[in-house]
C-alpha cells in the first residue's frame, strides 16, 4: 500500500520564504495574506511533518534545525514542480512558458530588454518577464524562488561572496572607466592622480559605486572632492557631461546618449558579468532558451574577453 505524501506544496514555500525572510509578517506580504493565516497553516505544516519546525518566543519566531533542513529541502521541491509544469507546458517541442528574470538596473537597459525583443522572435512561446534588482537583493531573491534567473556582477573587489546554492554562467568581464566631459580631449588609460583636484560625482553614501570610488582614489593618493552624489546613473552621467564633475562607473553603465568620454584606467579594474540560476533546481526548457540567448547576445554585443569563473551591479 502506497503511503500519501503528507506535506502540502503551498506549505512548503512558505517556510521555505520564512527561512528565507525572517518573519511571519514578512511572508504574508509576499503571499498576499493576513500574518493569522500564515501562521495557521505553519503550525498544520508542523503537524504534517510530525517534527517541532518553529520556535516561538511572543509574537516571533525561529526556524529549528529540523524547520531549516525541511526549508532546504522545500526549494528543491518547489523547483521540482515548476519543472514538472513547465514540461507539461513544453510537450509541443518548443520551449514555452513564463521565466522570471531580474537585472541590475544597466543590465536591464544594455542586455535585458535587447534580450526580451530577441525572444519574442526566436522563442515566442516564452513569456519572459523582467525586474530590475539591487545585486545585493538578487541572491537572497533567487534563493526564495521570486525568480528563475538573475543578472549580477561581483563589485570588481571581491566583496561578493560565493554562494554554493547558485550556479554562475558567465556572460561579459566589464571594465571600470573614468568617465569626463566629452569636450575636455583626454584620451589613453587615465591616471586618477592627475584628477585628484577635480570635482566627483558619487553614488549614494555607502552604496557600492560610492565606496569603490573613494577605495580607488584613496589608493591613488587623494580624497575625492564630492561634487554631487545621485541614486541614477543618468544623473550621474548628466552632470559629468556638463563638466561639473568627474565620476568611475562600470562600461556597460555608460549611457551612449550623453556626450561624454569613457577611459580605461592606467591601474585596470574590471567585474564580472554573469547570470546565475539555482543551482539544485532543473532548468526548464525556456530558461534554458533564454540563457542559451542571453550569452549569444553577450558575446555579440560585448565582444573581448569573456567573464572568468568565480562569484556572481548595479
Amino acid at each position: 500500500m502506497h503511503n500519501e505524501p503528507r506535506l502540502h506544496t503551498g506549505r512548503l514555500q512558505m517556510l521555505s520564504l520564512l527561512d528565507s525572510l525572517g518573519t511571519v509578517r514578512a511572508v504574508a506580504a509576499a503571499l498576499h495574506l493576513s500574518p493569522s493565516a500564515v501562521s495557521a497553516q505553519l503550525a498544520v505544516l508542523e503537524s504534517e511533518a510530525r517534527v517541532e519546525l518553529l520556535q516561538r518566543s511572543g509574537r516571533r519566531v525561529r526556524l529549528t534545525a529540523a524547520g531549516r533542513a525541511l526549508a532546504r529541502h522545500a526549494r528543491v521541491i518547489l523547483d521540482q514542480v515548476r519543472a514538472a509544469e513547465a514540461e507539461l507546458d513544453g510537450l509541443s517541442g518548443r520551449p514555452t512558458g513564463p521565466v522570471r528574470l531580474a537585472a541590475f538596473s544597466s543590465a536591464v537597459r544594455r542586455l535585458a530588454i535587447p534580450l526580451a525583443a530577441r525572444l519574442r522572435e526566436t522563442h515566442p512561446g516564452i513569456a519572459l518577464e523582467l525586474s530590475e534588482l539591487d545585486p545585493g537583493a538578487s541572491h537572497p531573491a533567487l534563493r526564495r524562488g521570486d525568480c528563475d534567473v538573475i543578472v549580477t556582477a561581483d563589485f570588481a573587489d571581491g566583496s561578493l561572496p560565493v554562494d554554493p546554492d547558485v550556479r554562475a554562467i558567465p556572460l561579459l568581464a566589464d571594465a571600470i572607466v573614468l568617465v569626463t566631459a566629452a569636450d575636455r580631449g583626454e584620451s589613453g588609460p587615465a591616471d586618477l592622480a592627475d584628477h585628484a583636484h577635480a570635482g566627483w560625482a558619487l553614488d549614494l553614501p555607502g552604496t557600492y559605486l560610492s565606496n569603490l570610488i573613494l577605495a580607488t582614489c584613496r589608493r591613488a593618493g587623494f580624497e575625492p572632492s564630492v561634487a554631487g552624489r545621485f541614486a541614477s546613473y543618468e544623473l550621474l552621467l548628466a552632470h559629468v557631461e556638463e563638466g561639473l564633475s568627474v565620476s568611475l562607473l562600470p562600461g556597460l553603465a555608460v549611457d551612449p546618449r550623453f556626450k561624454v568620454t569613457a577611459r580605461p584606467l592606467k591601474d585596470p579594474m574590471t567585474r564580472q558579468v554573469y547570470a546565475a540560476v539555482r543551482g539544485r533546481a532543473p532548468l526548464t526548457a525556456a530558461t534554458r532558451a533564454v540563457l542559451d540567448e542571453l550569452r549569444d547576445l553577450a558575446a555579440h554585443t560585448f565582444p573581448g574577453p569573456a567573464a572568468g569563473e568565480g562569484p556572481t551591479g548595479r
